[in-house]
């Protein structure tokens, strides 16, 4: 049985063996991130009406290219409940690991969503679905 996540506006489900690791509440972006297992993490971010949400994936972006140096990078344009959400599949190096992220963002009613997932290259696949799911069942409860 998937564990459920309420709080405000976000809602979603989430693995029952993945943990709640981080929560802001206090500011705009609203966040909360949950952490598999094995150091995997996937998280969202709700921004006010009005966000950009190209802007924010670029920002995303720039912000792994400054900590991590070479970052590799592809666009990535997906449907999310028919709504266009942008973003970047990104590869880079922390430490020993190759890291597989993606950042997509979407606007979907009044809420504008930003979502950074990223595991380790060899369970990246295996964990897109994952990712994926948790990214559909925060579309599927805005009103």
């Amino acid at each position: 049985m998937p564990a459920q996540y309420e709080k405000q506006e976000l809602r979603f489900q989430y693995p029952d063996n993945w943990t709640l690791a981080d929560e802001q509440w206090d500011e705009w972006p609203h966040v909360v991130s949950v952490q598999s297992p094995s150091g995997a993490f996937w998280t969202v971010h709700s921004y006010p009406p009005g966000s950009d949400p190209q802007a924010l994936t670029q920002e995303v972006l720039q912000t792994l290219r400054q900590e991590y140096g070479d970052v590799d990078s592809d666009v990535v344009v997906e449907d999310l409940l028919g709504n266009q959400a942008v973003g970047y599949g990104m590869d880079f190096y922390c430490l020993d690991f190759v890291v597989s992220a993606q950042t997509l963002a979407v606007t979907i009613g009044n809420a504008t969503l930003l979502f950074v997932y990223q595991a380790e290259m060899r369970e990246f696949g295996d964990l897109l679905p994952v990712f994926r799911a948790m990214m559909f069942s925060v579309a599927q409860s805005l009103p």
